[in-house]
């Protein structure tokens, strides 16, 4: 994958991670993240569209009052999937990783524990053989999500951090996913046991806005459970060991490090062992 000159310039120039070290700071993403609020930054949108392609068929409207009202826009999402399926929690590039029996990930050359990125020793466990699903959302992508499976929150954690870019160029230079803010949710159900759902923001993303839902509430596959602002950022799936299997045209990249574009309530696994309750 090409990379753009400003990474190529932040992430391997000195000056670059000069300035990258000021770019990551979560005052410098809420600054820019309180002007894309701001009517000023309305001009911006139609430039986006354009530049994006983006179709706004389906959005409960067309005209915004700001850049973050368009980022954040709602639309119509019709979900056919079937009840023992999990689906796309949103629009993006997936890439499906094993969960090593020690629980650790290789991902884009840098190495992860899963006790890092959750902050929690015996949460990681559960997942040591498990399978873990990332998506890679750019800024063109609609960028609210859904639950990807249903089940009773039991867990829902927030960790600072700063803010790097998400894209490959970062990963290979930076432990990304345990350095940037990130938020995640634990359900519990009968057919897939413990689930996190994670979101990461990313360079200039101050802002993860999730639903907020107290403890044993049940939240079902499809619900929306929140939104970024603007900017590219990822969110992560980890399923215990033999709960899912990927649909075929997916598993056979596992661990291949390759990014497959899919979109919001798109089926991306099945459930191995599902039971109708």
């Amino acid at each position: 994958m090409n990379e753009s000159l400003s990474l190529r310039f932040l992430y391997h120039t000195a000056a670059g991670r000069y300035l990258l070290k000021l770019l990551v700071r979560p005052t410098v993403s809420r600054a820019a993240a309180k002007f894309l609020s701001c009517p000023l930054s309305r001009p911006m949108t139609g430039y986006y569209i354009r530049k994006y392609g983006i179709d706004l068929t389906g959005c409960e409207k067309t005209k915004f009052d700001s850049f973050n009202d368009f980022f954040t826009r709602i639309k119509q999402i019709d979900i056919h999937a079937a009840e023992d399926s999990v689906i796309s929690p949103c629009d993006g590039f997936l890439s499906i990783y094993s969960i090593t029996p020690d629980r650790k990930l290789d991902i884009k050359h840098s190495s992860y524990t899963i006790s890092s990125l959750l902050e929690d020793e015996s949460l990681a466990e559960k997942y040591g053989g498990g399978l873990c699903l990332i998506f890679r959302l750019e800024p063109r992508h609609y960028h609210r999500y859904l639950y990807a499976a249903s089940g009773v929150i039991k867990n829902q954690k927030v960790i600072g951090g700063v803010l790097h870019c998400v894209r490959p160029i970062a990963c290979r230079e930076f432990p990304v996913y345990v350095q940037n803010s990130r938020e995640y949710t634990v359900t519990e159900s009968r057919n897939l046991g413990s689930v996190v759902q994670m979101e990461i923001g990313a360079l200039l993303v101050g802002k993860i806005r999730n639903r907020e839902h107290l403890p044993d509430f049940y939240v079902t596959r499809g619900s929306e459970k929140g939104y970024f602002e603007f900017g590219g950022s990822t969110i992560v799936l980890m399923f215990e060991a033999d709960r899912i299997e990927p649909m075929p045209w997916l598993s056979r990249f596992t661990d291949s490090g390759r990014e497959i574009p899919v979109t919001i309530g798109q089926t991306i696994g099945r459930i191995i062992h599902f039971d109708e309750v």
